[in-house]
């Protein structure tokens, strides 16, 4: 979503590095492409105007002017400006100290709501809770249905309401938590196209019968500033406690989202990454601050890679790869590590200095479309044939080819990418064994 916003910004950037000091006319020109930028990604104005005045504030009572790191201290400024608009640091969700633990979810209708219910239950579970959801949005046509649905995908439980007694059976299903295994009630209520009066009365009686420790306003981040206006209304009638910025993956401006916690001063606690159903992370304005300026976000990808890398499988795969034992095999069951983690595109974008590689790769469907092929590939081979492509003569790679609906030349590129692949790292763990490497930590030693 903030693509357009990190290329402006990092173009801002490289261009004030590009110079031996920054002068007074340097650091407001910077400035000005800062502000441009901010208003282009849609950020509300006045959000832009105290960040920009802030950051000249800063600039010089550090006296940035004329220093010769006053480039580095600039993007420093910039940054920390950017983490306070955004909340400073990740706020937790609440916990009853008895349970059940009762989250409501408010928002208008289409924001994402009933999906980010299903995404929060599916985050939970991670966490060790034992949620079940409450479907009371009785308004919206297949509403309950889909969130049937996606219960029934995640193995979660899901309880319907009768459309005339939503706020009171909401309530039963909280007092039948307990009983029935559940320390988490998750309330999908209703919205409108608008706000309106009666669609406030119902969300205020439901989370008034529910006693909600957490009122989670859903915004569709692709919303504009229609999403700062929704968020104030809400807030203004409802005791919300926290912000979901759903759609965040869009590849529209987005910048209004992040205007959201400096204009209401309602904190965003989550926010929805993707499509799937796993695709709910953790707000941390520092990190995606970091994203913003193309500085990379190496903590999450960390955590994403830990939720679904096995850690002794991860030592035994790298000590295979430096010791050129890595087979096609291996690099099967790492393809399929990878999408799970998110999309390649994404991924990159999190390992600093990586932002610009990411931009000449291949993305959406096309990225899909050659991680398939390398898959129909691979899977296409023998056993044997995976833990020694030596042995892929003439009439195999055919076989292969069309057997994997591919071409000759599609496996040929394949297996000559894997092998030169392989001689690299063979070369680097020689490099490694006779200590020409710097040892890092958490991988093997030769």
């Amino acid at each position: 979503m903030f693509e357009q916003l990190q290329d402006r910004l990092t173009a801002t950037f490289a261009k004030l590095q590009g110079r031996p000091r920054v002068g007074e006319a340097d650091l407001e020109e910077a400035l000005r492409d800062v502000r441009v930028a901010l208003l282009e990604a849609d950020v509300h104005f006045k959000v832009v105007r105290q960040l920009v005045a802030a950051v000249r504030e800063r600039a010089v009572g550090e006296r940035v002017v004329e220093s010769i790191t006053g480039a580095q201290q600039v993007v420093k400024i910039v940054h920390d400006a950017l983490v306070e608009m955004l909340g400073t640091e990740a706020v937790p969700l609440a916990r009853a100290e008895s349970p059940p633990t009762v989250i409501a979810l408010v928002g208008l209708q289409g924001s994402g709501k009933t999906t980010s219910a299903a995404k929060l239950a599916s985050y939970l579970r991670k966490q060790g809770r034992r949620p079940i959801l409450v479907a009371a949005d009785v308004h919206r046509p297949a509403a309950v249905d889909q969130l049937q649905t996606l219960g029934r995908q995640l193995g979660i439980a899901v309880k319907r309401v009768d459309p005339s007694r939503v706020a009171e059976d909401a309530a039963a299903a909280v007092a039948a938590a307990t009983g029935e295994g559940h320390d988490t009630v998750i309330v999908d209520t209703a919205g409108r196209l608008h706000i309106d009066e009666p669609m406030m009365e119902e969300v205020q009686r439901i989370v008034g019968h529910v006693a909600a420790h957490e009122v989670l306003l859903v915004v569709d981040a692709m919303a504009g500033q229609d999403a700062v206006d929704a968020a104030a209304a809400f807030h203004a009638r409802l005791p919300i406690t926290g912000l979901v910025l759903a759609k965040v993956d869009s590849d529209a401006r987005g910048g209004a989202s992040l205007s959201i916690r400096a204009a209401t001063g309602i904190p965003v606690k989550l926010m929805g990454t993707g499509e799937k159903l796993d695709a709910l992370e953790v707000f941390h304005p520092d990190r995606l601050a970091r994203r913003i300026l193309g500085m990379g976000d190496i903590v999450t990808l960390v955590e994403r890679a830990q939720e679904v890398v096995d850690q002794r499988d991860a030592e035994e795969q790298a000590q295979k790869l430096l010791e050129a034992r890595f087979t096609l095999e291996d690099f099967y069951g790492q393809l399929q590590q990878i999408k799970r983690m998110g999309p390649l595109g994404d991924l990159l974008k999190m390992i600093p200095g990586m932002g610009q590689l990411s931009a000449q790769l291949p993305s959406g469907p096309e990225a899909e479309r050659q991680l398939r092929k390398i898959e129909a590939i691979i899977s296409s081979m023998t056993r044997g044939e995976r833990a020694d492509p030596s042995v892929l003569n003439g009439s195999r790679r055919k076989r292969i080819a069309k057997g994997s609906g591919t071409t000759v030349s599609d496996v040929n590129q394949l297996v000559k990418q894997f092998e030169e692949m392989r001689k690299l790292m063979k070369q680097l763990g020689g490099m490694a064994k006779g200590g020409r490497l710097p040892r890092i930590p958490g991988m093997p030693r030769i």
